[in-house]
């Protein structure tokens, strides 16, 4: 930073009112983000060190200054994919880091009191409570839930231990919670999981697609990209499909506002519109497309037949928009240069979840908006690691390493022969998703269980009812901070290391492996997931299992198993990711530079003299679903006449158990609240400040009521940071029948004023 930016004094909290908490994607988007380099220093830096910010799954390159052990400054990295630009939060790592709140000992629940205990206590106890369940009730008694914020090395270390150890694939975590559709839908589509495109594509977009979405707050770094794209070239447009018309609707050149729950027919009809006025890439369909019902193979003709059900007329009025506009969406969609979809939770978490991610591939496949520089379909991450911990290194309750299922016993083959354990180590049957974990608590099938930097106390649906649970079995919690709403249901308290205090590798949406280095020391007794992970298998009689024990070590062994798959990153060796700024995969060789784009020449699956062939099915060609709409339980009624929809806001991430104790971005954010249209507020008269209560059939809480015209008439958002606001006490855990993933978005209420 120069001498002049470093005289620039603007505190944290006047630069969050200069911005309106929104930092710079508005105003600041067109130029550029140095704004953010007016907030003042923490002290002089004395070292600068490449890193990965904390948050959420953009996965942006982060410079970290540090004196000695403290880190001072957090600045955008300029040679990273987001090219400097970071958020509020991510500029604010620093503050986290210096919490004085910190978990510093391990403790003991005694009479219903936390006591300091030692490690070996700890570790002890968690150790004897374990055993003692899998005597009395088998291995499926015991599970882990992790999370998509552990590192790729403890993720991995946690599934095999559990899976190929204890004998449970009763491993899962968040995200299913956020991203479990997403996977499945591209896992069906293509055969493999993860985005076949990249962040690169952004800029060579003419037509963005954002649908589910609010990538201004929820992944600020890439709508700035988005906005810089659009300033250089006059013909992009952008396409928003939300219920609610948020900052990322505003910017739109065209915003579809579709009844909440309804997507799925908007996109059956615009795939009935490009086939009407033959808009489909008959040489890219005829060449690369398959078509099926979900069961069987069709024919285009019988696809096309099955939209014809979804045609706009048909449509238009449950979706609560005009034909036009369907008409000029799929237009323009099809018609474009090059066109890119973005969705995020607001597809996944849907009862029809798969099948939205299953459609909108299929947009892409129909028209041939795929495999070529901004044309692609790129599912955004809510997690900084979900894609590289979780899904790569199959730490769900169906899934094994890079790809493979649990119901396959091929798989299973492979990797207990990989993992070298006996044949027939790993049970065939999958194990219990993040809701049935927790119901198995319920009814007393789960007895123990170790979650790990996750908060699932206040994150899942129907909260209530799942704590119930967790007051039942014999939890371990490893956490950062010993307030959150999960460890207080612990029975022991881990003490975990944060961020820099540990090493190892995160993997972000677009497939790209960056490497986080230990900068310091563990506050007080804390010890990093990786270390508790280790010392727990060997006291479970695992050493020889869990034979590696450091972070680097379990690296070189998980990239050694990769080369079995065509997730191969061989590659990504521990010396590349400390110099370069991050590596997509696949990636076979160390001289190898990465894959961009997936499915043709340059990925190394790829065979020579193909232009595109999607490996991941036998045949090489990807699939079109024909997939119906089915509408959900959840509907208005007389009764409940009103959708509760939740998400996230710019400045604060998941469930505030970092960000909303930076008093500059609690400042911002404020309590948690129900947010209502002007209209819906008129008619139920309510104004800014009043005490509501909210019913669902899933029971009442009572909150304090916001009005913003952000808000579309007939929808109540509420965002879930806040702890003293558990808006999750009356969300839906209905789930899609596929993915399990639950359906935050659609909920309906009817709301009392209190006096």
């Amino acid at each position: 930073m120069s001498e002049k930016k470093d005289d620039l004094r603007l505190s944290r909290r006047d630069f969050l009112k200069l911005t309106g908490g929104t930092v710079a994607v508005g105003g600041a988007a067109l130029s550029g983000w140095g704004l953010t380099e007016l907030i003042v220093d923490e002290g002089p830096v004395k070292s600068w060190h490449k890193s990965v910010c904390r948050y959420c799954g953009t996965g942006c390159g982060v410079m970290l200054g540090m004196n000695k052990d403290k880190l001072v400054r957090v600045r955008g990295d300029q040679e990273a994919h987001n090219k400097g630009v970071i958020c509020i939060k991510g500029s604010m790592l620093d503050k986290v880091m210096k919490s004085p709140e910190r978990l510093k000992t391990p403790k003991i629940k005694k009479n219903g009191k936390f006591v300091e205990a030692s490690w070996d206590e700890a570790m002890s106890l968690m150790t004897k409570k374990f055993k003692e369940a899998m005597a009395e009730s088998g291995p499926t008694s015991v599970g882990f839930y992790g999370s998509g914020q552990l590192l790729i090395e403890e993720s991995y270390t946690a599934n095999k231990l559990f899976k190929a150890g204890l004998g449970s694939n009763n491993v899962d975590g968040n995200p299913r919670l956020c991203m479990a559709s997403a996977a499945v839908g591209y896992t069906q589509t293509f055969g493999k999981d993860e985005p076949p495109g990249a962040y690169v594509d952004i800029d060579h977009a003419e037509t963005f697609f954002l649908i589910g979405s609010n990538a201004y707050e929820c992944h600020p770094p890439l709508w700035e990209r988005i906005m810089l794209r659009k300033k250089a070239d006059k013909n992009v447009k952008i396409i928003v499909v939300d219920p609610r018309k948020t900052k990322t609707a505003e910017h739109a050149d065209i915003y579809v506002p579709v009844l909440p729950g309804k997507d799925m027919l908007l996109i059956n009809s615009m795939c009935c519109v490009i086939a009407e006025l033959d808009l489909m890439d008959m040489d890219f369909v005829q060449k690369h497309v398959n078509f099926n019902d979900g069961k069987n193979k069709m024919s285009l003709e019988e696809y096309k037949e099955f939209l014809k059900d979804y045609r706009p007329e048909k449509v238009a009025d449950e979706l609560g928009i005009t034909p036009r506009l369907i008409r000029e969406v799929a237009y323009q969609f099809a018609a474009s240069k090059a066109t890119m979809s973005l969705w995020t939770m607001g597809i996944n978490q849907r009862v029809q979840g798969v099948f939205l991610n299953n459609t909108l591939n299929s947009l892409h496949l129909i028209t041939g908006q795929i495999c070529r520089p901004g044309a692609t379909p790129l599912s955004l991450t809510g997690q900084s690691n979900a894609c590289g911990g979780v899904r790569d290194t199959g730490s769900l309750a169906h899934l094994l390493p890079n790809g493979r299922l649990i119901a396959k016993e091929q798989h299973r083959r492979e990797m207990e022969k990989l993992w070298k354990v006996p044949e027939g180590t790993i049970a065939p049957k999958p194990g219990r998703h993040a809701l049935a974990m927790f119901d198995g608590m319920v009814t007393g099938d789960v007895k123990a269980a170790l979650i790990m930097c996750t908060n699932p106390a206040q994150s899942l649906p129907n909260n209530r009812y799942y704590r119930e649970g967790m007051e039942k079995a014999f939890l371990v919690v490893s956490e950062i901070f010993a307030d959150t709403e999960t460890a207080k249901y612990a029975d022991i308290l881990l003490p975990a290391a944060l961020y820099i205090e540990k090493e190892g590798v995160y993997g972000q949406t677009e497939r790209r492996y960056q490497l986080i280095e230990k900068l310091r020391e563990p506050v007080g007794e804390a010890r990093s997931d990786f270390d508790i992970l280790v010392d727990f298998a060997n006291r479970m009689g695992k050493g020889d299992l869990i034979s590696y024990k450091t972070s680097a070590e379990c690296w070189d062994e998980y990239r050694t198993i990769s080369k079995a798959s065509k997730y191969n990153f061989y590659g990504i060796t521990r010396e590349r990711l400390k110099k370069e700024r991050g590596i997509q995969w696949p990636c076979p060789t160390v001289d190898h530079p990465g894959t961009v784009r997936r499915y043709i020449p340059g990925d190394p699956f790829v065979p020579q003299g193909k232009d595109v062939y999607f490996y991941g099915k036998p045949d090489g060609k990807a699939v079109v679903f024909a997939r119906p709409y089915k509408a959900g339980k959840e509907d208005v009624s007389a009764e409940r006449p009103l959708f509760l929809t939740t998400g996230r806001v710019i400045s604060q991430w998941h469930t505030g158990t970092m960000t909303f104790r930076v008093p500059e971005l609690k400042h911002s954010a404020g309590p948690g609240r129900f947010v209502f249209h002007p209209q819906d507020a008129g008619l139920h008269d309510l104004k800014k400040g009043d005490k509501i209560e909210v019913d669902s059939s899933r029971g009442k809480m009572q909150g304090i009521v916001d009005v913003s015209e952000h808000e579309t008439p007939g929808v109540v958002f509420a965002a879930f940071y806040d702890a003293k606001f558990m808006v999750n006490n009356v969300v839906s855990d209905d789930h899609d029948p596929i993915s399990k993933e639950p359906d935050y978005k659609v909920t309906a209420i009817s709301v009392r004023k209190l006096s």
